[in-house]
């Protein structure tokens, strides 16, 4: 009972105990929190802290009774708001408004949102506490100038006439992504491209300070950048292209001052989008000359630059012409001491000065130019002030000496041409034609022309670039009386040998001659002398059926011309742009062209009409792609000694090969001379191909190289021989140089005295401009007879086949053969080579006597160009026979014009003496030609 009674008590006064603390408690924390009804605030972007006003306090009246007292926590309503409030002193209620992240002012520029403040409550778990009223915080983002001004167009375009000032040309305009008036507004703008006539307000208005001129700037380029309000400028300028338009002015439009040709590429139109610009005028007829001006090329235009004796045989011209102005050398010393023009390419041209003049020797000179012959040159020849009176002369034939007659002569003489021809008074005895002149143009107007004088006694015609001039004035005169008196052809002056206290040269020439020949017997046809001087280069109308109605056009001999005459403007303007540039050389001549365009116009009824200026462009030749000529084949030729005594000789180049290749690639690569390039094949001409001797001369006595002459039917081929080699010239394909030298032979009657020999083979086109590697072939002779077992057994031992180039490998690809099988093949050949050479012999000897026979009735007219081109005449004919020594000089390399014959008619044994540099260590590019001595010949 006691013990309940107890429990009883201490539970009531536990519960009274409980009831006094809860009292305590609700009297402890008895007020909320308290903080501002509103704030403001303002957060720099890219910031974190957020400065508020007024600042963030939460006061409790609660305080200092522990928690009751205290701000515990700020909470603030709404989900978007990226903030955060933080209590930085519980008791003193301070707080801080916080970024979550970075704040953009672009994405927005200010924040609303609710905060309230906790205290604590009564205890350390919070429980009990209260809140604030909620107050409104407005949060403006302050902006942070990290954008630049952006342009709205990429770039800008106006056209403005000439001659005016504009207080607006065209305005531009720039943007800002920033957020604030300050940095999102453009406050300037500046032209940054220096030295242009042109302005720009604080607007972005373009204006020009001066007035523009069409003729002298047609279109400026104006670089303009902007600044923002925060002078932070725009990242990149605009451009700004201004272009001017003339006042309407007549004349041509829409063409290229500059017109690049790729050689090889046929007829190029020149003004393919031109027309003709009337500003409303109305024309009744247009009249336009287009012409091509050429006379700095070569002899002026581009033509083939072939020596002249290959452009003869090109242009199938009559054999038998002197050159009577030869490239200088050993043989053709007489013109050693004129001035010849090395600017132009692989072009032979001497100029005149007044000061000097050639010489011809007397062998050279025709002895009887008959009643038929012909005369040609190039010229190139102006007005000499102050010279007007004097005879100028390019050829002349006189007296030696004692008199001072002229046979003939060609001379300039106040700028007509004059031509003499004085007849013996054994041919003619009456009164006769004796001086013919022509006034023309072309004779002063120092540019090249062709001239050539037809002689068909008593008529002479002269042809002047390929048309004909008949002669203004002949002057008849008495034939001359016949002498002992030995004449003097000169060039460049007349020889005046008699009548005068020394001889002496006189009527000096003043100008440039190139090709300057004398052919006695024959005239040249019109079809000849047109091929001869004819331009490869010229002016051409693209499609003549698709020009319109009504057109006329001419072209001058040239096609150097042009000249288009229509009623209807737009019929002119399509044929104009059909008008076209032509190269057919395959190799042309490059540089410029120059263009030069004028027209003239008439008007319906009207006393004034429209003027059209002239207009200047030039076609630019681009550098044609330089072959490189290759001759690969069989370098080394092991033979029995039999083989070289044989009638048909050894086959020296019977595997021979000639290709040449170019580097193509793309045209920036080819004309800057760099990239890679790929090597293409091509084919084109050859001018002539030399088979030198390299060391000792042939032996005339025991050794020859042979040609048959059937070999050269119908091609444009001849050749010479000698003991220093073999030339083979005129303009020819590539395949048919291989036909002709894979027939040359070479002859070796004693092979034990020369067992070894060596040639060099070099070919090249337009006379030198392009030649070929040095090839180089070796030949030994094998005598004793187990020498030619051993070599028909095993001839992989003597026959070494060593290719010239490692290309040739690649080129002509080898297959092997079974050892028994070539053993069995070598013997098959050999046997058929023995009966092959049987039958050439017997029907050699049956040849030579046949020879004999008509040696006597033939003997007076045996010339030494239309014998076999052996020239060495086998010493078992000879041997015993007489002979007597002279010589005659010979040109550089292989001598292609000289035909030496004795009075008798019989062909000389030749000799020549060749210095051959730097022979011993060949090169793939043949860098210079040999140069001979002299020539002796013997009679046989």
């Amino acid at each position: 009972m006691n013990m309940q009674r107890i429990s009883e008590v201490v539970l009531l006064v536990a519960g009274f105990a409980l009831g006094l603390c809860a009292c305590h408690t609700v009297k402890v924390n008895k007020h909320k929190p308290w903080i501002e009804t509103s704030y403001h605030g303002v957060i720099t972007e890219n910031m974190d802290i957020v400065q508020l006003d007024p600042p963030l306090v939460a006061l409790d009246k609660d305080a200092p009774v522990p928690y009751a007292g205290e701000i515990c926590a700020f909470k603030i309503h709404g989900l978007e708001a990226p903030f955060e409030a933080v209590v930085l002193n519980g008791t003193s209620g301070e707080g801080q408004l916080r970024a979550r992240g970075l704040v953009d002012c672009e994405l927005q520029k200010e924040y609303t949102f609710i905060i309230q403040a906790h205290d604590c409550g009564a205890g350390p778990g919070g429980t009990g506490g209260k809140k604030s009223h909620k107050a409104v915080v407005h949060i403006q983002v302050n902006d942070v100038n990290e954008f630049s001004p952006v342009f709205r167009e990429a770039q800008y375009h106006v056209a403005v006439t000439e001659g005016k000032i504009y207080d607006n040309i065209l305005q531009v305009e720039a943007t800002d992504q920033d957020c604030s008036p300050q940095y999102s507004q453009i406050c300037n703008y500046q032209i940054t491209t220096s030295n242009t006539p042109f302005a720009i307000d604080r607007n972005g208005n373009i204006r020009n300070t001066e007035k523009l001129s069409f003729d002298k700037q047609q279109q400026y380029e104006v670089l303009v950048t902007a600044f923002d309000c925060g002078q932070k400028r725009s990242t990149e300028s605009v451009a700004v292209h201004i272009y001017v338009k003339p006042v309407c002015k007549p004349g041509w439009q829409g063409w290229d001052k500059r017109v690049d040709y790729e050689p090889g590429t046929g007829s190029k139109q020149l003004f393919p989008k031109m027309n003709l610009e009337t500003c409303g005028g109305l024309l009744s007829s247009v009249r336009t000359t287009v012409e091509l001006q050429t006379s700095h090329i070569g002899k002026g235009c581009d033509r083939e630059t072939y020596s002249e004796k290959s452009l003869q045989k090109l242009c199938g011209a009559s054999s038998g012409s002197t050159d009577l102005l030869p490239a200088p050398s050993a043989s053709t010393n007489w013109t050693a001491s004129l001035v010849t023009d090395s600017e132009r390419d692989s072009d032979l041209i001497f100029r005149f000065d007044g000061r000097q003049a050639a010489k011809i020797p007397d062998q050279v000179v025709p002895q009887n130019l008959t009643d038929q012959f012909t005369i040609a040159t190039w010229m190139k020849h102006g007005p000499n002030p102050g010279l007007r009176a004097e005879k100028e002369t390019l050829l002349c034939n006189s007296d030696k000496t004692e008199m001072n007659r002229h046979h003939y002569s060609l001379y300039v003489h106040n700028c007509r041409l004059v031509f003499l021809l004085r007849r013996d008074f054994i041919q003619v005895d009456t009164f006769r034609p004796a001086e013919f002149h022509w006034k023309l143009d072309q004779i002063c107007d120092k540019e090249w022309h062709y001239y050539v004088i037809n002689v068909e006694f008593p008529v002479v015609t002269l042809y002047v670039d390929g048309v004909t001039y008949d002669p203004y004035l002949v002057t008849d005169d008495w034939p001359i009386h016949p002498s002992q008196i030995d004449v003097q052809l000169t060039v460049g002056a007349c020889w005046q040998g008699g009548e005068v206290m020394k001889p002496r040269f006189t009527q000096y020439f003043r100008g440039s001659l190139s090709g300057l020949t004398i052919r006695p017997g024959k005239i040249e046809s019109q079809k000849v002398i047109s091929c001869l001087q004819a331009c490869k280069e010229g002016l051409d109308i693209n499609s003549l059926e698709s020009l319109g109605k009504g057109i006329k056009f001419h072209f001058n001999p040239a096609q150097s011309i042009l000249v288009m005459e229509g009623k209807d403007l737009e019929n002119m303007n399509a044929a104009l742009r059909k008008v076209s540039y032509i190269n057919s050389r395959q190799f042309p001549t490059p540089g410029i062209r120059r263009l030069h365009i004028s027209t003239s116009v008439e008007c319906f009824g009207e006393d004034t009409c429209i003027s059209i200026p002239d207009i200047d462009a030039v076609v630019m030749v681009l550098q044609p792609s330089e072959p490189r000529i290759t001759i690969a084949g069989v370098d080394r030729l092991t033979r029995p000694a039999a083989d070289l005594r044989g009638p048909a000789g050894l086959n020296l180049f019977q595997d021979l090969h000639i290709i040449s290749t170019v580097t193509k690639g793309d045209t920036a690569s080819h004309h800057t001379g760099t990239g890679p390039g790929v090597q293409e094949e091509i084919i084109h001409n050859l001018d002539y191909c030399d088979i030198l001797v390299l060391g000792e001369e042939l032996r005339p006595e025991q050794e020859s190289l042979q040609l048959q002459r059937s070999t050269l039917l119908g091609k444009h081929l001849d050749a010479t021989n000698s003991t220093s080699g073999m030339s083979i010239y005129g303009v020819d394909s590539m395949s048919n140089y291989e036909q002709v030298i894979r027939q040359v032979h070479y002859h070796n009657w004693h092979p034990a005295q020369t067992p070894d020999r060596k040639f060099r083979l070099t070919c090249s086109e337009l006379n030198g401009r392009y030649t070929s590697n040095e090839f180089t072939l070796e030949v030994s002779g094998l005598e004793s007879a187990g020498e030619h077992v051993n070599h028909m057994v095993a001839p992989s031992q003597y026959m070494q086949v060593v290719p010239h180039l490692a290309m040739v490998h690649s080129l002509y690809p080898t297959h092997g053969v079974p050892s028994a099988a070539t053993v069995v093949i070598v013997i098959c050949i050999a046997a058929l080579v023995v009966v092959v050479v049987l039958g050439i012999y017997r029907i050699h000897l049956t040849h030579q006597q046949e020879g004999r026979s008509s040696d006597t009735t033939k003997e007076r007219e045996l010339d030494w160009d239309d014998s076999a081109l052996n020239i060495t005449v086998n010493p078992m004919e000879v041997r015993g026979r007489g002979g007597k020594e002279g010589e005659y000089s010979r040109s550089t390399g292989l001598n292609r014009n000289q035909k030496p014959k004795s009075q008798s008619g019989l062909p000389y044994q030749t000799n020549f003496s060749c210095g051959i540099p730097g022979y011993e260590q060949p090169s793939t590019q043949l860098t210079y030609r040999t140069n001979c001595s002299r020539l002796k010949y013997t009679r046989l």
